[in-house]
């Protein structure tokens, strides 16, 4: 059962938190309009397209993106605010503990949490999509295919290659599926059977019927991997299903948070599935969806105990001291993200590494803070 005082510090703990997201989020809205307003004279939209396509999508990111941040912000506000005041000494006391005290903020924090991680994981990975989609149609440069002579790994033993793609027509040029069991020792020599090998000179992907059609095909089928024993067929049209889509060509950038918790889940699956290496970025991402939503909570309490104590300076020293250790965790994730990302650093670790080295400085500061 919640008393006056805990009303009262988390009434003002989320009133000042929403407060301070309007305030920094109006001016980056601001600054982005100054920076992208050439770019939106020369569109064909709408300022009410614009608004509903690209800033109601935005406005979600970097709200999400800043929220620890911006709680950081807004509990030592709250909390320098009372010290100010003389508010503290007063709960303190009057019988109430320090670890009492936390307790509206513990909720408020928790509550936030709890919507950060709904927004991260299944509302803003949406918003992304099309706020990017829009960024792609009309402000970046149009996105074309340009690698050339592509290998990739569909299946555990299915290896495809292609020289070049066309991502506007869905046209691949030179393409070539080969099928290779497992492993068998020769001797000294370790040796790969193959077992069959496609080759056409293009590819197609009918969107209808959701296959790709393989035009002047030839098909080579060897007798149990021996290069010596085998049966080629010829054809001029053939219809095939396999796990490659258009959308392996497309444009990666951000990918990963265009995909909501279930999707990243099943993109995962299918990425290891296909035998796929290089996984650190989802795996990344995996984690830092569930990490994120503690770091609001681990930085509630860590401002609460910067900010609990009346200075000489007052509150400005406090706030100028929150911004500093926001500002070292923001830095903190970035590295650890890149890290991870880089595969230098598991991905488990590089998620919740900021919040573990927080959560022990938090620990710290609270047993020498006066109770």
């Amino acid at each position: 059962m919640l008393k006056r005082l805990d009303k009262y510090i988390l009434k003002k703990f989320l009133v000042t938190f929403f407060f301070v997201v309007i305030i920094l989020i109006s001016i980056i809205v601001i600054i982005d309009i100054t920076e992208k307003i050439g770019d939106f004279n020369k569109m064909d939209q709408t300022v009410w397209q614009i608004f509903t396509k690209y800033y109601l999508n935005f406005i979600p990111y970097w709200a999400n993106s800043l929220s620890p941040i911006l709680i950081f912000i807004a509990t030592v506000f709250v909390t320098a605010r009372l010290a100010t005041h003389t508010e503290i000494i007063a709960i303190l006391s009057s019988g109430v503990s320090f670890k009492r005290m936390l307790v509206p903020y513990l909720l408020g924090s928790s509550l936030i949490a709890v919507l950060t991680f709904y927004l991260i994981g299944w509302v803003i990975p949406k918003a992304n999509r099309v706020r990017l989609k829009f960024e792609n149609t009309h402000i970046k440069d149009k996105f074309y295919f340009t690698d050339r002579n592509v290998h990739l790994k569909i299946a555990p033993n299915t290896f495809a290659y292609i020289e070049s793609y066309d991502n506007t027509s869905h046209v691949g040029y030179k393409f070539t599926l080969e099928n290779i069991s497992g492993f068998e020792y020769d001797g000294k020599r370790q040796q790969k059977k193959l077992n069959s090998k496609v080759e056409c000179r293009r590819i197609l992907w009918d969107k209808d019927r959701k296959k790709w059609v393989m035009e002047n095909y030839k098909i080579t089928e060897f007798n149990r991997g021996d290069s010596l024993n085998y049966k080629i067929t010829y054809g001029q049209s053939l219809d095939t299903l396999m796990n490659l889509k258009p959308s392996d060509f497309e444009s990666k950038y951000m990918f990963n948070e265009q995909l909501t918790s279930d999707q990243l889940e099943a993109y995962i699956a299918e990425l290891k599935q296909r035998g796929v290496g290089k996984l650190e970025t989802y795996l990344v991402e995996r984690y830092e969806r569930m990490a994120y939503p503690f770091a609001v909570i681990i930085l509630t309490v860590i401002g609460v105990i910067v900010s609990s104590r009346k200075t000489r300076e007052g509150a400005g020293l406090q706030i100028a001291v929150g911004f500093g250790l926001a500002f070292i965790y923001v830095m903190l994730i970035m590295v650890s993200r890149s890290i991870g990302k880089n595969g230098e650093l598991p991905p488990l670790v590089a998620a919740w590494m900021p919040n573990i080295l927080f959560a022990l400085i938090g620990l710290i500061m609270y047993k020498r803070v006066p109770k």
